[in-house]
């Protein structure tokens, strides 16, 4: 029998303002800028190297359920009664993606250090767990063995709507769900022109950084001749709601044009309580106009929706950096850094807006699958993108040590968690680079990934 969702007695219609307030809400004076770093992670068996179960004896759930009993973690359920899909632990919390990846969405900080310290008990942790279960976490951007049909899936509300809706709008939609791994930086900004010059910023070099942090070059248990399938698949999934965005590189961008943007995009579901539907026929703006099975929308609706957009550089209540690869221990802040240090010294973000402005939508679009391909090696307005690289990380750095002669951390400038990637640059490589030249051809290729990639 079909769900019948209940509207809630003498709710609010939701309004076109209403639709702002997510932005408007997060505006913050810089010295309450912070950066949030989200990681996701494979698990596999150590014995077999095939992907972490979500339930079972040795698997995503069970571990889970150890992290809340050894380590103060509170289980949260999507609905009363429903499967425990994340934790939460202060303002941090794991999470879990649609093929039993594993992500930590960690608290926002100020410093990189306390990044860098998150990041590394929560690693801790795992490892902890996952040597009592024969479970082994692997930084990679794309599973590097597991065929699609091998990978399980997340009893999430939302998750069972989009295996059904986005192969019929991307060859590769259900490979961005359950094969793919990133790591993230959430920014914050201070006004709409701030939000937008980061968000423009962002986008031009948004190939850069995916070249830089490429990090997913097997495919099925073989090199797959790429740098990034992670990349790949994003160019195969659903063009209504990911990309580079064109309509904000032009001069009448505003956080109206993302909202119109986003009100034209169809949705995933209508949700109440432990009841949902399947509404991927209808725009949030027939939704808004029209409701659904009686039910109009309202705020929590509208932020359900942003969240489903995917571009690579997203607006929410942050500004989300989305185009790197899962990475290996030690680069993961890597990226954290890189972007505090671009986005949040005054000086440095306008010599990055000046380094971007050569990169029109039009070039930026067009070499994201030469970047898919080769990475650093691909061409980008007259230039290898490796020269690019180089900048944006000199850039970087030279903010990150800016805002230290400010900020006076007693524990140094950020600009170290620069270095491993500073190395690799040097060496003209990205981590998918580095793991290839590692592989010996004439050894299985399982266990040197694992032992290459893991966490």
């Amino acid at each position: 029998m079909e769900a019948v969702l209940t509207q809630p007695i003498a709710q609010q219609r939701l309004t076109y303002e209403d639709l702002f307030a997510p932005f408007r809400e997060s505006l913050k004076p810089e010295s309450l800028w912070r950066v949030g770093t989200e990681a996701e992670k494979f698990g596999v068996l150590e014995d077999s190297f095939a992907p972490l179960p979500y339930a079972g004896p040795r698997s995503v759930s069970s571990v889970l359920d150890a992290l809340a009993a050894r380590y103060g973690w509170q289980p949260e359920r999507e609905y009363d009664g429903g499967e425990v899909i994340a934790l939460k632990r202060g303002e941090a919390s794991i999470t879990l993606e649609p093929g039993a990846q594993l992500e930590l969405s960690g608290a926002p900080f100020k410093s990189i250090h306390e990044t860098h310290a998150e990041w590394v008990e929560h690693i801790a942790e795992l490892r902890a767990i996952g040597s009592s279960l024969g479970i082994a976490w692997l930084g990679l951007g794309f599973h590097p063995f597991a065929k699609l049909s091998e990978m399980p899936s997340v009893p999430k509300l939302r998750y069972g709507i989009m295996r059904d809706y986005l192969p019929r709008r991307g060859s590769m939609g259900l490979d961005m769900m359950r094969r793919t791994c990133t790591v993230q930086a959430n920014l914050d900004y201070s006004s709409e022109e701030d939000a937008l010059r980061k968000l423009r910023v962002a986008l031009a070099l948004s190939p850069v950084i995916t070249a830089m942090f490429a990090n997913s070059p097997f495919y099925e248990g073989a090199p797959s001749g790429e740098r990034t399938r992670r990349a790949r698949v994003w160019l195969n999934t659903d063009p209504d709601r990911t990309g580079l965005l064109p309509f904000m590189w032009e001069a009448t961008a505003s956080f109206a044009r993302y909202v119109e943007w986003a009100l034209d995009v169809p949705m995933f579901m209508v949700k109440r309580g432990s009841k949902v539907v399947h509404n991927t026929g209808q725009t949030f703006r027939a939704f808004m106009r029209d409701g659904f099975q009686g039910v109009q929308a309202d705020a929590n609706d509208w932020l359900t929706h942003l969240g489903t957009m995917f571009p690579e550089v997203r607006l929410k209540k942050t500004i989300e950096i989305r185009g790197a690869d899962s990475l290996s221990y030690a680069l993961t802040p890597a990226l954290p850094a890189l972007c505090k240090g671009l986005f949040y010294d005054a000086a440095t973000l306008a010599k990055a807006e000046a380094l971007a402005t050569p990169i029109g939508y039009a070039l930026a679009e067009g070499v994201r699958a030469d970047v898919a391909a080769r990475g650093l090696q691909a061409e980008l307005a007259g230039r290898p993108v490796l020269a690019w690289a180089r900048e944006v990380e000199a850039l970087a750095r030279a903010g990150l040590m800016s805002l230290y002669e400010h900020e006076a951390d007693p524990r140094g400038d950020e600009s170290a968690y620069l270095d491993p990637l500073a190395a690799l640059l040097a060496r003209a490589e990205s981590p998918a680079d580095a793991l290839l030249a590692a592989i010996d051809s004439t050894r299985p290729l399982a266990p040197q990934v694992v032992a290459n990639s893991r966490l």
